[in-house]
C-alpha cells in the first residue's frame, strides 16, 4: 500500500472532488468511518449537495471556532489517499475503515483515546483506495501534531500488508535521488530525449565526481563538458560555497535556463559531501610502477570481506567508493558494452545511500585506483576489463546481501538490477581473452599436476573447477605463472576465497583471473618466500621444514652433496 499526503486550504473542494461521480474511476463515492461514526454521508442520501454542505460544515466546525480567535493556520486541510496494489485482494468496507482509523491514530490527526482529536472522513470511490480529508484543528482548538505523517503512515501500512496478507510494498529510508517530475518527463518526451534533463545531469555530475582528484578539479571539469552549464557559488570570502548546473536548451517559459542544485539532483552530489570524498583520494605515490587495473582489482576483491565485518560506516565508504568507480567504466570500455555498464552504473547509484554515515577515508585505495585508470590511454585486451568485471559482480552480490540483512529494500532491488546488467557486460567482455588463453593449455603432465594441486587448495569447488569451461584458462595461466617463477600452489592459495567461490556463477573464472593478476606481482625472493610460509605455519600450529622452503622453481640438491 502506498500513502500520499498533501494540505490545503479549501474543505468543500477537496468533499467536492471526492464525490464527482463524472471523474474517471469515481464508482459509488461512500463513506467508510469518520471521526465518530455519524458524519453524514453525500454518497447515500438522495440530497447530495445539501448534505455535501452539511458534511463540510461538521469538518470545519473547530476551523471556524479557532478562526474567531485567530488561532486557525491558513492550510487547514489534511489529504490522504492510501491505494492498495493492483494484485491485492479487494478490500472491504470495514477493513478499509480500519485502515483509515490506524492511520489517523499513527499520524496524529486523531490519536486512539484521544476526545479531542480532529474530525476527519474515509471517503471510497474506488475498488482499490480511500481518500481520508481531516481537518487539522482538534476540539481543544490547537493545531495537530502530525510531524513526519507521511512516515509514520507509511511505518503502519508495512504492518497493515503484513496483517493483512497484503503485497509488501518495497519501501526506502529517504536516501534516493529524486524522481523527475512528471512534467519533467512530458518534456523529455515531447523533445524525443530518452531521460530528463535532472537524470542527464546527474549522470554528468556523477562521472565528474567518479574521475576528479580534488573539488577544484570536480568544479573545471563541469564547466569544460559540453551542453553543460555550471554557476558557482561563493561566500562573501571569496570560498566556494555551492553550484547549480542546467541544461544547454532546457529552458522555462521565460526561456531562461532550469538550473539544478546538487542536491537537487542526489543527496549526495552537493558539494560539502563531494568534497568529503574527495578528499579521501589519495594520489599515486608508488615509486614502482603498478598497474592502476590491477590495483582496482585487488581494493574490489577486497570489499566483499569488509562487508561481512562489523564497522557498518566503513563498509558504506565502500560501497560509495565501488559506485564510483562503476560510474567511471563506461568513459573506458568498449563501445559495445557501454550501454550495459552505464545501466549498472545507474541501477547500483541507489545501492550506493543508506542512513548510515560513511567513513570515506576507509576507500582511499579504489579511488585512488580509479583515478589512475582513467588517466592511461584505455587498455586494448578485454583481459584487464573482464578482470575487474568479474570482481565487480562479487562485490555486488555481496551489496545486496549487505543491505537485505540491514532491510534496505530498494537498494536490494538496485543491486539485483545492477547484478544482470554487469553480468551482460561480464560474458560479452571475458569470452575472447578466456578463450584466447584456453588454446596455451600446458601438456597433460602439467595439467595432471595443476589438477592435484586444485583439489588441496580448494576442496569444496574442485570438481566445479575442473569440471568447468574455463579449466583450460586456469591450467594455461597457472603454467605462464609458474614458468615466470612463481609457485602454482601458493598462488592457488591465495586466489582461493570460499565466499567469492560460493557466490561465482564459475569458480574456474574467478581463480583464472586471480591467478592472471597475481602472476604480474614480481616473484616473491626466497626470503620472503620463507617467511611468508612460517608466518602461515604459526597460524596452523605447524612446522616448515628447510626442504619445503627452498625456492619452487628449483629442484632440491641431493642429499649425499649437503655438508
Amino acid at each position: 500500500m502506498i500513502a500520499k499526503i498533501t494540505g490545503g486550504k479549501d474543505t468543500a473542494n477537496l468533499i467536492r472532488y471526492l464525490y464527482d461521480t463524472k471523474k474517471k474511476g469515481h464508482t459509488d463515492p461512500h463513506l467508510v468511518a469518520s471521526w465518530d461514526g455519524f458524519a453524514p454521508d453525500p454518497g447515500r442520501t438522495n440530497d447530495v449537495d445539501a448534505t455535501k454542505r452539511a458534511l463540510v460544515a461538521d469538518l470545519d466546525l473547530h476551523v471556524k471556532q479557532a478562526e474567531r480567535l485567530g488561532r486557525a493556520p491558513e492550510k487547514h486541510v489534511w489529504h490522504c489517499s492510501i491505494r492498495a496494489t493492483k494484485t491485492d485482494r479487494h478490500l472491504s468496507d470495514d477493513e478499509w475503515a480500519d485502515i483509515a482509523r490506524r492511520i489517523v491514530a499513527a499520524t496524529g490527526i486523531a490519536p486512539t483515546g484521544d476526545p479531542d482529536g480532529c474530525r476527519w472522513v474515509a471517503v471510497r470511490h474506488s475498488p482499490d483506495h480511500i481518500h481520508i480529508a481531516a481537518t487539522m484543528i482538534r476540539a481543544d482548538l490547537r493545531t495537530a501534531r502530525h510531524w513526519n505523517d507521511y512516515l509514520t503512515a507509511d511505518r503502519e501500512l508495512a504492518t497493515i500488508e503484513e496483517e493483512y496478507g497484503l503485497f509488501q510494498v518495497i519501501r526506502g529510508d529517504r536516501t534516493a535521488a529524486k524522481r523527475p517530475a512528471r512534467a519533467e518527463q512530458e518534456k523529455a518526451k515531447r523533445a524525443g530525449q530518452a531521460r530528463t534533463a535532472r537524470e542527464h545531469l546527474r549522470t554528468t555530475v556523477r562521472t565528474a565526481v567518479a574521475v576528479a582528484t580534488s573539488t577544484e578539479e570536480f568544479l573545471h571539469l563541469l564547466e569544460h563538458t559540453d551542453g553543460i552549464l555550471v554557476d558557482i557559488k561563493h561566500f562573501p570570502s571569496g570560498d566556494v560555497r555551492g553550484y547549480t548546473v542546467a541544461l544547454e536548451g532546457d529552458v522555462n517559459a521565460a526561456q531562461e535556463p532550469i538550473w539544478y542544485s546538487g542536491s537537487g539532483l542526489s543527496p549526495d552530489l552537493s558539494l560539502p559531501k563531494i568534497r568529503k570524498r574527495l578528499d579521501a583520494t589519495e594520489p599515486q605515490q608508488s615509486a614502482r610502477r603498478v598497474n592502476p587495473w590491477h590495483q582496482a582489482t585487488a581494493a574490489a576483491e577486497r570489499i566483499p570481506h569488509h562487508l561481512d565485518g562489523d564497522d557498518d560506516a566503513a563498509a558504506q565508504a565502500h560501497l560509495a567508493a565501488f559506485g564510483e568507480a562503476l560510474d567511471a567504466l563506461p568513459l573506458l570500455a568498449p563501445q559495445a558494452i557501454r550501454p550495459q555498464l552505464h545501466q549498472a552504473a545507474e541501477a547500483f547509484e541507489r545501492a550506493t545511500r543508506s542512513r548510515i554515515q560513511a567513513e570515506h577515508q576507509h576507500a582511499r585505495a579504489l579511488r585512488s585506483a580509479v583515478r589512475a585508470m582513467v588517466r592511461e590511454p584505455a587498455p586494448k585486451d578485454g583481459a584487464l576489463l573482464a578482470m575487474l568485471l568479474d570482481a565487480a559482480i562479487l562485490v555486488v552480490i555481496a551489496a545486496r546481501r549487505w543491505h537485505q540483512r540491514r532491510h534496505h529494500d530498494q537498494q536490494v532491488t538496485a543491486a539485483h538490477q545492477a547484478l544482470i546488467h554487469l553480468q551482460a557486460a561480464y560474458e560479452q567482455t571475458a569470452t575472447a581473452p578466456l578463450t584466447a588463453l584456453a588454446q596455451r593449455r600446458p601438456p597433460q603432465q602439467m595439467v595432471e599436476r595443476h589438477t592435484l594441486l586444485i583439489r588441496q587448495a580448494m576442496p569444496a569447488h574442485a570438481e566445479q573447477v575442473v569440471e568447468g569451461p574455463a579449466f583450460d584458462a586456469l591450467t594455461a595461466a597457472l603454467a605462464t605463472a609458474e614458468k615466470a617463477g612463481h609457485d602454482p600452489k601458493q598462488l592457488l592459495q591465495q586466489a582461493t576465497d570460499e565466499r567469492a567461490l560460493n557466490d561465482a556463477r564459475s569458480p574456474a573464472r574467478v581463480v583464472t583471473w586471480r591467478v592472471e593478476r597475481l602472476s604480474t606481482r614480481p616473484v616473491p625472493s626466497d626470503r620472503a618466500r620463507v617467511a611468508r610460509m612460517r608466518s602461515a605455519a604459526r597460524r596452523q600450529g605447524t612446522s616448515v621444514s628447510p626442504a619445503a622452503v627452498a625456492p619452487a622453481s628449483q629442484p632440491q640438491p641431493p642429499q649425499a652433496h649437503r655438508r
